[in-house]
């Protein structure tokens, strides 16, 4: 499995009322915004900490969820289908900068969980703010994709594999979404300061980290079968051909440079772990077919490059000392048996087998859902 990162849904935002800013003609619309109020300041005391309500209260109220992640998704399915009608329906009226200037006195304001520089002093979050819908419906919407990851992460330790892989691949779809039918419209709006978490290319990232995952779940669930190690191998590499992809955007989107370098680290440390695991199944394969000298050649330069590799999380440090033990006790096995018994030469680092990969998993279409709800506003 991936390393685990640091949850990319501590995003904060700030109270927003919607009738007090949006003048409705009817009293259907009315309703309507305070729906949507009432939604949003649901998701507002979630995210910020700021709810009081008991837990017996919250497992009543979610009919029944556990999880606060669920609880979370549960109330994002109800607001954002609001939020995008809404959106939907501004977008019909003529008088733009009236429609500008209801949206800027909402004052929409969101923190970031992957800016590196986004908190102030004493550890107070650093606010950003951007007078478009579409920058609420962006923030939700990766707040949404985040939250599916992370329910997916939940249930991985319950051993729930292909439910996990489902709810990674829905938000790879989601992320999908928000870089080809959300933000692009946004992004020529976009002040100087913004968090990344609205940058199209970040959607990409994500989109990409969320496969990667999908397809090590997809993975695990082939070496539990005791599938072969030439597919192993593939998937294996097949994980670290996604993270390549997500790491190679950020390195060249100048518009990402100030993305954290945790999430930095989460991306090329897991490219390093699955090419060594891809290549110790390649050794395993080729030390089956007779071919000692090419397994111990594969074996030492995937030690090699993992080698001085020491992370700062405890979590990942444990994982990368684990693989290197067990990459060293098959090398030692196989340098034994080659010194005593093969005696075959052990071929340059130039002469190895390139890895091969395969992706095997896909994104799930984000499908918004739809109202159609008529809204009338005095203008």
């Amino acid at each position: 499995m991936l390393l685990h990162s640091h949850k990319l849904s501590g995003l904060k935002t700030k109270k927003v009322l919607f009738e007090d800013n949006f003048p409705a003609l009817d009293s259907g619309t009315l309703e309507y915004l305070k729906d949507l109020s009432s939604g949003r300041k649901a998701l507002e005391e979630s995210i910020n900490g700021t709810s009081f309500t008991a837990e017996v209260i919250k497992r009543e109220m979610s009919g029944g969820l556990t999880s606060q992640c669920q609880r979370d998704l549960q109330k994002l399915e109800l607001y954002l289908p609001l939020l995008e009608n809404l959106i939907l329906q501004l977008d019909k009226i003529e008088d733009k900068n009236r429609v500008f200037r209801w949206t800027s006195e909402l004052r929409l304001r969101w923190s970031s969980a992957i800016n590196a520089s986004s908190m102030l002093n004493l550890g107070t979050p650093k606010f950003f703010q951007i007078n478009d819908l579409r920058f609420e419906l962006g923030m939700f919407l990766f707040l949404y994709g985040a939250l599916l990851r992370e329910r997916a992460l939940e249930i991985i330790m319950s051993q729930d594999l292909a439910e996990s892989c489902t709810l990674f691949r829905k938000a790879a779809g989601v992320y999908n979404y928000l870089a080809e039918d959300v933000l692009p419209v946004l992004q020529p709006l976009l002040p100087r300061e913004r968090p990344i978490e609205v940058m199209t290319s970040m959607s990409n990232v994500m989109k990409l980290i969320c496969l990667a995952e999908a397809q090590a779940v997809t993975t695990k669930r082939a070496e539990q079968r005791a599938s072969s190690q030439n597919l192993l191998t593939k998937l294996h590499y097949g994980i670290t051909q996604f993270l390549l992809e997500a790491g190679y955007i950020l390195k060249s989107d100048v518009d990402l440079y100030n993305v954290s370098n945790r999430l930095v680290d989460f991306i090329s440390l897991n490219c390093l772990l699955h090419q060594a695991r891809s290549q110790k199944h390649v050794a395993i394969e080729l030390y089956e077919e007779g071919k000692i000298g090419l397994a111990i050649g594969v074996l030492r330069d995937a030690v090699s490059n993992m080698s001085g590799i020491s992370p700062s999380n405890e979590s990942w440090h444990a994982v990368f000392s684990e693989e290197k033990s067990a990459l060293r006790v098959i090398l030692k096995r196989y340098e034994d048996e080659n010194g005593f018994i093969y005696l075959e030469s052990i071929p340059d680092a130039y002469e190895l087998p390139s890895l091969e990969g395969k992706r095997i998993v896909e994104a799930i279409r984000y499908a918004p859902k739809r109202l159609g709800r008529e809204l009338m506003f005095r203008i």
